[in-house]
């Protein structure tokens, strides 16, 4: 059975910042969870964390384990949604399309899904019903964000923030992380024109990466020196703890305007009580108006369709593979019928040009009748009526001679 375990819609930031999963851990973390489960796929994002998974377990149970497993604390199960079957990889085309983004079709989530997927393979976690899900998954949104032409209308929280920090007047910036997002970030803000920017790395040699002369490339133990010269911060770690406090900032100088992309959160909330400081989370920056939500969302409902053919496709595709044992046997007994009455007519002719010919027309006697039983079963299963089709052809078939 496919499942997913997930943090529910508005679950508020500093709840979702108990559900943290370590990347340094993801070796032990699939080790344990295939113990429990089939297949496996973590998809730990700064906005969004999903357990996919293809077990028998009952939900009770996993849910025990698996925040067991996590190290999370039992007492917030009620900020956890489970759901399996058509809800579950429903919910996973969506995720690839941009339908549960908290930015409406943003375009990273889609990187984020194969990159998890991805790691699964690496640990051998998924090769099931959950490789072909993600697989068709991944396949149906980026032919959805093409076909949608959600590309001519790009968003994400990197270009967001990006925008508002150069409409705030801001020329002086400070970029924490080289991730994902921090390269979206750095990309978006080089694009303008900008004074400076401190990018603020664990690795010294990114420094070589870097083209471009307003770009100061420092490491974490010297952004303090910095840090009161700028106008703007933008954090984006996958630190476990805040990068940035209170006691980094003066408490005189210009405005500070700061957004914070990561969950936990970069940023101390301490930071905010500061007079010159402005703290936007990822929860307010999902909040700053976008003239292009409506459009959008327009674009997006217009080309629904499209992920609805391949969920369609994978549904038809699960059914068919829960009776691929009785396809299987169906094969056998045909192949076994041949083999006798092809012995049979051997044994009575001498003719050896006889027999050739009774080879042929005896197989494709009974594969003609296999495959045509073989299609009604499918086309009845696709109905929901495979089960009683199913003991009717079993019965005609495979009764002993």
């Amino acid at each position: 059975m496919i499942g997913l375990i997930g943090i529910r819609k508005n679950t508020p930031l500093e709840i979702r910042e108990k559900f943290i999963v370590k990347s340094k851990r993801y070796d032990e973390y699939f080790r344990e969870l295939l113990k429990e489960l089939n297949e496996v796929v973590i998809l730990a994002t700064c906005n969004r964390t999903e357990i996919y998974f293809n077990a028998s377990l009952n939900e009770e149970e996993l849910l025990k384990k698996i925040f067991d497993i996590f190290k999370w604390d039992y007492e917030y199960k009620k900020y956890v949604f489970i759901t399996n079957s058509k809800d579950a990889y429903r919910h996973l085309f969506e995720v690839c399309s941009g339908f549960h983004s908290k930015i409406l079709g943003e375009d990273q989530i889609l990187g984020q899904v194969k990159d998890a997927y991805e790691e699964a393979l690496e640990f051998k976690a998924v090769s099931l019903e959950l490789h072909r899900l993600f697989q068709e998954a991944i396949t149906c949104g980026k032919r959805f964000r093409k076909e949608a032409k959600l590309f001519e209308i790009p968003v994400s929280s990197s270009s967001i923030v990006v925008n508002e920090a150069i409409n705030h007047k801001c020329t002086k910036f400070m970029v924490l992380g080289y991730g994902e997002v921090g390269q979206l970030v750095m990309k978006y803000l080089l694009s303008h024109k900008i004074e400076t920017v401190y990018l603020v790395v664990r690795n010294p040699r990114i420094k070589d990466e870097m083209q471009d002369e307003r770009v100061k490339v420092i490491t974490f133990e010297e952004k303090n020196k910095y840090i009161n010269s700028i106008e703007c911060i933008i954090s984006c770690t996958s630190a476990p703890h805040p990068v940035v406090k209170a006691e980094d900032i003066s408490e005189s100088g210009n405005r500070l305007v700061i957004y914070d992309l990561s969950v936990p959160r970069d940023v101390e909330k301490e930071v905010a009580l500061l007079s010159r400081t402005e703290v936007y989370n990822i929860d307010t920056i999902s909040r700053i108006d976008d003239e292009n939500k409506k459009l959008r969302k327009d674009k997006m409902e217009e080309n629904r369709h499209i992920m609805n053919k391949y969920l369609k496709e994978y549904d038809e595709w699960l059914k068919l593979r829960s009776i691929s044992h009785v396809i299987k046997n169906l094969k056998t007994v045909g192949n076994d019928v041949y083999e006798k009455r092809v012995q049979t007519f051997s044994h009575k002719s001498k003719d050896k040009n006889d027999i050739a010919l009774a080879h042929k027309l005896i197989k494709s006697t009974s594969d003609f009748y296999i495959n045509r039983a073989i299609e009604v079963i499918k086309e009845e299963t696709l109905k929901g009526c495979g089960e009683e089709w199913i003991g009717i052809i079993e019965k005609i078939f495979m009764t002993k001679e």
